[in-house]
């Protein structure tokens, strides 16, 4: 089990041009869980719906996705993201770690496959942001604070 220095509750967001999940983990249990998804419109979400997750699940910080080619590649989306992370910092004053989030939409998929048959594929990205939240809970040295 990974010793985090102090517990922690964290939102995690797997960034989208069009939606963004969202997850809510903590370190006690080390456990994360997909809890809902937001529209988005280019990359902009409804701020005011954040800040009610925020208000509701009380994290101590905040996990961003950082979507990064197989090939260690940064492309537009990954400056979107981080961008994202950035406006997320400045609007709610809490640290923001961004952690890579490889292949995590590939397995939230193939996870929902396995658990429903008749799962909409378009609309997993709470589990993808599970995942990332996940990665950083097991492995919270991998993050990259901005």
């Amino acid at each position: 089990m990974v010793m985090h220095k102090k517990a922690e509750t964290a939102l995690a967001f797997d960034f989208g041009l069009k939606q963004i999940g969202v997850a809510f983990g903590q370190t006690i249990t080390s456990q994360a869980h997909g809890i809902k998804i937001l529209n988005a419109k280019n990359g902009i979400p409804n701020w005011r719906e954040i800040e009610g997750l925020i208000e509701k699940w009380g994290p101590t910080i905040l996990i961003v996705g950082l979507p990064i080619d197989m090939n260690n590649m940064e492309s537009r989306i990954t400056m979107a993201a981080k961008k994202f992370a950035v406006k997320l910092n400045k609007k709610f004053k809490q640290p923001v770690k961004l952690v890579d989030e490889k292949l995590s939409s590939r397995e939230a998929k193939y996870q929902a496959r396995e658990t429903s048959k008749s799962v909409n594929l378009a609309r997993v990205d709470h589990l993808a942001a599970a995942l990332i939240l996940q990665t950083y809970l097991n492995h919270p040295e991998s993050a990259m604070l901005i």
